[in-house]
C-alpha cells in the first residue's frame, strides 16, 4: 500500500510506543502510558475490525474465581500465590471501576453463584468442607467471608439443592466497557488502527521496525498485549483457549439475576437484557479448543443448549439468537506474564480467562516499565 505524505506524517512518524492488540490490556497500557507521558506518541495496532481475542466477546463477569476453581488452583499453586492472584483480580476490578465509573460499565453487584450438577455431589461436599478455610485465606483481601451456601431459589433443575454464593461478584456490559476505554484513550490522543496485523518485527539498537499487512513503521518501544495470540510473535508460555458462547432471545419475566458458574467454571451464565448468556464447554474438547480460530462447534453448542434446556430454563420455551466465540490466553501457571523481552520489546499476556478482572491492572503494570 502506498501511503500519502499526510498519512505517513500524521499517523506513522515519530512513534514512541507501538502496542499490539486493542483489548483491555492494550488499551489500559496505552491509557496509563499517556497519563504518565502526555506528549508521547502512542499507536495501537489491531489485526481485527474489533479486538480479536476475548475483550469484546466475553460474558462480562466481574469475578475472581469460583470456590471450586480456587480449590483447583490450590492444588498447583501455593496459598500465597492464590491469595496474590485473587488479590490482583480484585484490585484490577477496582481499578477498572475507578477508571471508567460504574455507569460506563453498567456494573451491578448481584452476586455470583456456583451450581453443582446432581452427579457432582462429591465436588459439592469438597467445596462445602473447604469453604471456611478458603474464606479465611481470602479475608485479607475482602475483610469478610466471601462464600456462603444458599438454597436453590432460582429453581434450577438437575443440580444439588444448594449453591455456593459469592457476595462480591458482579457483572458488566462488555461492549460499553470497551467503548468507554476506546473513547478515553482516543480523547488523550492515542491512535488506534484496526485491520492492521503485525507480521514481524526487527529490533535495532535505537528502534523497532514493524512490518504489518499494509505498511511498515518504526517505534522506540514495542509492547505485545495479544494474550491468546501471543505465540504468533513471541516465545512465551501462552496457549490459545477458545471459549464458545450463545445468547437467547428476550425472555418474559426472567427471574434469574446474577453470575453463575457450573462444572468447575467450565460453564458460566448470566442474565443480560432479559436474556440468558451462556458460555463454556471447552473441557469437552481441550485439544480442539486450543486454537486461535474464531468458530463454533456442534458438540459444544449442543452441550450449551442442553444445559439451557435441562438445568437453567427447564420449564421455559427459549430460542437462541446469536452464537460466537472468543480466544483467551492460558498457560501452565495462572499468573499473567508481564516482562521485558529485550531492549525495546515488552509484553503483558496470559490473562487466564480473567481479563475483565485483571486486564486493567496488567496494563498499568506494563506502563510502569517506562
Amino acid at each position: 500500500m502506498n501511503l500519502s505524505y499526510w498519512e505517513q506524517k500524521t499517523w506513522l512518524n515519530n512513534i514512541d510506543y507501538a502496542v499490539v492488540g486493542s483489548g483491555i490490556v492494550g488499551l489500559s497500557t496505552a491509557l496509563h502510558l499517556k497519563i504518565k507521558q502526555p506528549n508521547a506518541k502512542i499507536i495501537i495496532l489491531e489485526k481485527g475490525l474489533f479486538p480479536q481475542g476475548a475483550s469484546t466477546k466475553n460474558a462480562g463477569f466481574a469475578c475472581f474465581g469460583s470456590l471450586s476453581e480456587i480449590l483447583k488452583d490450590l492444588e498447583s499453586h501455593t496459598e500465597s500465590d492464590v491469595l496474590e492472584l485473587v488479590g490482583q483480580r480484585h484490585k484490577g476490578l477496582q481499578l477498572l471501576r475507578g477508571t471508567l465509573g460504574d455507569d460506563a460499565l453498567s456494573y451491578q453487584q448481584l452476586g455470583g453463584y456456583e451450581l453443582f450438577l446432581e452427579k457432582d455431589e462429591l465436588l459439592f461436599d469438597t467445596c462445602s468442607q473447604n469453604m471456611k478455610e478458603v474464606n479465611s485465606l481470602l479475608k485479607p483481601v475482602f475483610k469478610a467471608d466471601v462464600f456462603s451456601k444458599v438454597s436453590n431459589h432460582f429453581n434450577f433443575s438437575r443440580i444439588q439443592n444448594q449453591y455456593i454464593r459469592n457476595q462480591f461478584e458482579g457483572q458488566i456490559d462488555t461492549g460499553k466497557m470497551m467503548q468507554a476505554l476506546i473513547k478515553r484513550v482516543q480523547e488523550l490522543g492515542v491512535i488506534i488502527l484496526n485491520n492492521t496485523k503485525v507480521e514481524r518485527y526487527f529490533e535495532h539498537s535505537d528502534k523497532i521496525e514493524i512490518k504489518t499487512t499494509h505498511f511498515e513503521l518504526s517505534a522506540l518501544k514495542l509492547i505485545f498485549t495479544t494474550n491468546g495470540f501471543a505465540k504468533q510473535l513471541i516465545n512465551e508460555d501462552v496457549q490459545p483457549a477458545r471459549a464458545q458462547a450463545l445468547i437467547t432471545k428476550p425472555l418474559k419475566n426472567l427471574q434469574i439475576k446474577g453470575t453463575f458458574h457450573l462444572d468447575c467454571g467450565y460453564y458460566y451464565f448470566r442474565n443480560v437484557d432479559n436474556r440468558i448468556l451462556l458460555g463454556g464447554g471447552r473441557n469437552l474438547d481441550i485439544k480442539g479448543e486450543t486454537t486461535t480460530k474464531l468458530a463454533e462447534t456442534e458438540k459444544i453448542q449442543q452441550s450449551l443448549e442442553n444445559i439451557l434446556k435441562y438445568t437453567i430454563l427447564p420449564k421455559i420455551d427459549f430460542k437462541i439468537e446469536q452464537r460466537w466465540s472468543g480466544i483467551m490466553g492460558v498457560g501452565s501457571q495462572k499468573k499473567p506474564i508481564v516482562k521485558q523481552l529485550s531492549n525495546h520489546v515488552y509484553c503483558g499476556v496470559r490473562m487466564g480467562g480473567m481479563g475483565v478482572a485483571i486486564g486493567s491492572l496488567i496494563g498499568k503494570e506494563v506502563s510502569e516499565f517506562f
